[in-house]
């Protein structure tokens, strides 16, 4: 169709733009108000603020952002006062804060895993052979002489005609289950489970709630270096400390008794003794029609639970829209970090979070401004700090869980996580690849700013299921969650590559993640008039973006857009 440009002219700051959209001769609204130069010149007056707010939050006197504590009333107070001067309204029914309850469970006094059949009995050491944990909170959990099953991969996909429990009935057993999804070890993308990319199949939160729907009493993943993506080292150091839920009314009673893990060889064993082979079983469990193999073997094991409750704060705020209030646009980012933590050479022992994730509240903060600035977009722009992102996506996790705008209202969104100072780029990457609409708004994005749209680094990795994102992904909603590529305008992929493993290496998750004056802030710069771009287009677009036909979030989208008034469905 012909189509014919509609152009607003709009002040921001001292400097005059011009937003534009363009409709089709029906009427048809298309999305991208902004050019990618109008997209600069609209957060060039807010990049200050993002530079103010990115240096206030990672001071020593916020004592690295950890949730929960002492310190927590001062940091969201700040954030409150510096939404509300970014031209925000209260976004929770008038309050600025949305509690968030969690609870602290930390696991002690564990038994063996003990494993009785017919050849004997075996027995494996807490830490060294096997790790567990309890979602449940209750003071103690003990999975006896529960028969073990071998379920493949312990996936359930309908919309890929794939049942690892088909036949089985779990209640009172516990699961023995792969790491990763069926066809990891592809060198390409292609297959079934997207090949080399992980799916949220293959991430081990899946498994265990899998196994959940499935009644089983307990659910062990088998730990493999290659397609976990991490040694063993990794898991047990992350499954022997204090876990962290949302509270639930149930005490999460739904939930397994215990999920755990197992080192290769312990399973190699359990299997052999019940006349099985772990190679021929993973390779059968590779094709589709699997069937769930009982092992003839039993298992117990058992530990204490020390319980703690607390609650934290979700900040939220809203900017109301012009024609289409009631349908919502999120922009979020994390204020949490890790708090005090163990001390560098130096003896300090602040974790102070400038990059992970100062920056990111500083970005939705100036992406607030920048869209006051420009008088608001046609539907409702939500900004949410979030908590307990460290813990495990918790805070997004409850708001997910708890919405207070719908979730069929809700068209979809930005999530920004540790924006890295350093150098303009020729190259951006969309996290979790060709997974929904937003893709397409993506590209347009890149196109038209004369970006390449980067393969993401290591997509067997799985990084679009372990940030904020993926908790609203979950339950239907696509958020952009995007990254800087390596290709520096001033010094190639050369200088990107080492800003990036330095970073990595020296600073991540440590007391040197610091502010600086000294940071390049030109990177930061593109990077936010990309997300306010791409943020617009959803703002001002009449689109509600959909996951990709056979995707594993679609089904959840089209069931929420498909019920009575859902804006989504019509």
């Amino acid at each position: 169709m012909a189509r014919f440009s509609i152009c607003i002219a709009a002040l921001i700051g001292a400097v005059a733009v011009s937003a534009c959209s363009t409709m089709d001769n029906g009427g048809t609204r298309q999305p991208g108000a902004l050019s990618a130069s109008e997209a600069e010149a609209a957060v060039a007056p807010s990049v200050p603020l993002m530079k103010e707010v990115t240096k206030r939050l990672s001071a020593d006197d916020f004592e690295g952002r950890a949730p929960s504590t002492a310190v927590e009333p001062k940091v969201t107070d700040y954030i409150i006062g510096e939404f509300r001067k970014a031209g925000l309204q209260p976004g929770n029914q008038g309050k600025w804060l949305q509690e968030v309850p969690t609870v602290e469970i930390t696991g002690d006094d564990f038994t063996p895993l003990t494993v009785k059949g017919a050849g004997g009995t075996q027995s494996y050491a807490f830490g060294e052979q096997y790790v567990a944990t309890s979602y449940r909170a209750v003071p103690k959990t003990q999975v006896k002489d529960s028969p073990l099953v071998f379920v493949g991969y312990g996936i359930v996909a309908p919309e890929l005609g794939w049942n690892d429990y088909a036949g089985i009935d779990m209640h009172g057993k516990t699961a023995v289950i792969l790491v990763n999804d069926p066809d990891y070890a592809s060198e390409t993308q292609d297959g079934l489970f997207k090949g080399r990319r992980m799916t949220y199949y293959g991430r081990w939160t899946y498994k265990f709630e899998e196994a959940a729907r499935q009644g089983a009493d307990a659910a062990l993943i088998i730990h493999d270096t290659f397609p976990a993506a991490y040694g063993w080292n990794v898991v047990n150091s992350s499954w022997t400390g204090a876990q962290y839920y949302v509270q639930s009314p149930n005490d999460n009673t739904d939930a397994t008794k215990a999920n755990g893990w197992v080192q290769k060889p312990v399973a190699e064993a359990i299997l052999k003794a019940s006349g099985h082979d772990l190679a021929s079983l993973t390779k059968a469990a590779q094709a589709s029609g699997f069937k769930p193999v009982p092992l003839g073997m039993t298992a117990s094991f058992g530990f204490r639970n020390a319980i703690r409750r607390s609650t934290s704060h979700n900040v939220v705020g809203i900017l109301p829209g012009t024609a289409r209030p009631y349908e919502y646009v999120l922009y979020s980012a994390h204020w949490d970090h890790l708090g005090h933590c163990t001390p560098d050479a130096t003896g300090d022992d602040i974790c102070n979070g400038a990059v992970d994730n100062a920056t990111g509240v500083g970005a939705i903060t100036a992406l607030a401004d920048a869209n006051r600035r420009h008088g608001g977009a046609q539907r409702s722009q939500v900004f949410i700090a979030l908590t307990l992102e460290e813990s495990g996506l918790l805070g997004s996790e409850y708001y997910a869980q708890n919405p207070i705008y719908p979730l069929n209202a809700t068209v979809g969104g930005v999530n920004i996580d540790a924006l890295l100072p350093g150098g303009r780029v020729r190259d951006y990457s969309m996290t979790g690849g060709d997974k929904s609409d937003l893709n397409d708004l993506f590209r347009t994005a890149l196109r038209e700013q004369g970006l390449r749209d980067a393969p993401e680094d290591s997509p067997e990795k799985g990084h679009y299921y372990r940030s904020d994102h993926f908790s609203y992904a979950k339950l239907g909603v696509p958020m952009f969650d995007i990254g800087r590529g390596t290709d520096w305008v001033q010094g190639g992929t050369a200088a990107g590559e080492a800003a990036a493993k330095d970073y990595v290496e020296n600073r991540y998750h440590a007391p040197s993640d610091e502010w600086s004056d000294d940071w390049n802030w030109a990177g930061l710069t593109q990077d936010l008039a990309l997300y306010y771009r791409l943020g617009r287009m959803l703002a001002d677009g009449d689109s509600w973006p959909n996951w990709r036909a056979g995707d594993e979030f679609r089904a959840i989208r089209d069931a929420d857009c498909a019920r009575p008034g859902a804006p989504c469905g019509e």
